[in-house]
């Protein structure tokens, strides 16, 4: 196929072609993947400037995303690539095949880099969601922080770069810059740029930005940094985002009561408890759902209160495609034998075949994890609806997951995301904390945005 550029993806291109570090953060279908191809084309084979690059995406992305790109486009025909993912012996076959372009997932970054025992000769590194290495602590970013001074250029892409708030951002940048911008301790930057916030004797809980720091740290890495979002460039589906709201019983309130004030309580015989306030969060969060993991294994169901807000929205839908968007395995189990009661057509879309299934319109429910579903899989050709049964706490895997319509190619006028939510439960405030992280993001990428003619 012919790549008819548009110009916010030439100046998106030009950008990482003239900076040996760049930070990419482009909505979702705005065509991140060909835009850093076709830099990496013109590095190579125009500008000679390098011979190989690594792309580290997660493992779907990897896997299907971007050699499927590298297909497409009649311009990208003379880069080789090659998939490292699979069993050991399968990456290292890969690793040792002569491409122009070597792709592993990002849970092998640490293998790669520290136990499969292969030199580490590239001169582009491209990191597909410079999100999943916003973790400090994480064994892929130290590795790739360790080995990044071997690397003469870097892109991070990504449509959210401070999805928990700008805490995110000192790791995203310090594997970009090696710490020039934001410092190369984490310490540094929190002492320059926040406060404690709650805390408990000398044990932070949590930051907040200094007056005037949220601007500083604009500045500080606008250089490097790119921002375009998908409703500035192109003609975009209407989003219409409606709460379902589903009312608990007396008695299941009471339940639901009695675990968030003394964190235990016992339900058919098996006691259910809750260690500290996360486990706390996590406990509540299921209850709303319907049903609760006991302490010695297994579940207990609470309720059908969603399982019956679903039945409706199904219905309401007329036979049209809906995704459904689920956290816990319990949740699953419970909507699967609902939806084979009703005898609608569903599918979990985990695999090539069921995402194909469901892009051909032949399922009428697809159930999709936010984190195995969230990042780039193009599910739009199958529905423009979309409904949550319990919501994460992620921004990135709320607003990635919905992302999979909400974007360009969608040919439906309007995405419509529906969130079922238990009145007077923790589901509220997870939407106030989503909304909240939102704003923060928000502000972040209109600091940065780029405009296009801007030089």
């Amino acid at each position: 196929m012919k790549y008819c550029a548009h110009d916010y993806q030439r100046m998106a291109t030009e950008f990482i072609e003239t900076h040996s570090e760049a930070a990419v953060f482009l909505d979702c279908g705005l065509g991140k993947t060909v835009v850093t191809l076709t830099a990496i084309e013109s590095l190579m084979f125009d500008r000679f400037e390098i011979g190989s690059a690594l792309v580290i995406a997660p493992l779907r992305v990897a896997r299907d995303t971007w050699p499927a790109e590298i297909a497409k486009w009649d311009h990208l025909a003379d880069l080789t690539y090659s998939v490292a993912v699979g069993t050991e012996a399968e990456r290292i076959a890969a690793l040792k095949a002569k491409a122009c372009i070597h792709i592993i997932n990002r849970e092998n970054v640490k293998w790669l880099l520290c136990d499969s025992g292969l030199p580490f000769e590239y001169d582009m590194v491209v990191i597909d969601e410079l999100s999943s290495f916003k973790s400090s602590q994480a064994q892929r970013f130290r590795a790739l922080a360790k080995a990044r001074p071997k690397v003469r250029r870097i892109v991070g892409l990504t449509g959210t770069p401070s999805s928990n708030g700008l805490m995110d951002l000192w790791a995203e940048f310090r594997v970009l810059d090696m710490g020039q911008r934001l410092g190369r301790y984490i310490s540094q930057y929190r002492l320059r740029y926040f406060t404690p916030d709650r805390r408990n004797a000398q044990a932070v809980f949590s930051y907040r930005l200094l007056p005037g720091a949220e601007q500083q740290i604009y500045r500080a890495i606008g250089d490097i940094t790119i921002s375009m979002r998908a409703a500035d460039h192109l003609k975009m589906p209407e989003r219409i985002e409606t709460c379902v709201e589903v009312e608990l019983s007396p008695e299941e309130q009471e339940r639901y009561r009695m675990l968030k004030e003394q964190m235990v309580i016992e339900l058919d015989g098996e006691e259910i408890t809750a260690a500290n306030a996360a486990a706390l969060a996590g406990k509540l969060c299921q209850m709303a759902n319907g049903a609760v993991y006991a302490d010695e294994g297994g579940s207990i169901v609470i309720h059908g209160r969603k399982l019956d807000a679903l039945d409706d929205l199904v219905e309401s839908a007329c036979g049209r495609p809906m995704l459904l968007a689920y956290w816990y395995r319990h949740d699953l189990e419970r909507i699967r034998q609902r939806l084979l009661g009703s005898g609608v057509s569903f599918s979990c879309l985990d695999s090539p075949r069921s995402m194909e299934q469901w892009n051909r319109g032949e399922l009428q429910v697809g159930l999709v994890h936010p984190a195995s579903a969230g990042h780039g899989l193009n599910l739009q050709d199958g529905g423009s609806r979309i409904a949550w049964f319990g919501l994460p706490w992620s921004l990135e895997l709320y607003q990635q997951t919905n992302a999979r319509l909400w974007r360009q190619g969608q040919k439906d006028a309007g995405v419509v995301i529906q969130r079922i939510v238990a009145r007077g439960t923790i589901d509220e405030r997870i939407i106030k904390a989503l909304e909240g992280k939102a704003r923060t993001q928000d502000a972040l990428m209109d600091a940065v945005k780029a405009e296009l003619g801007r030089k």
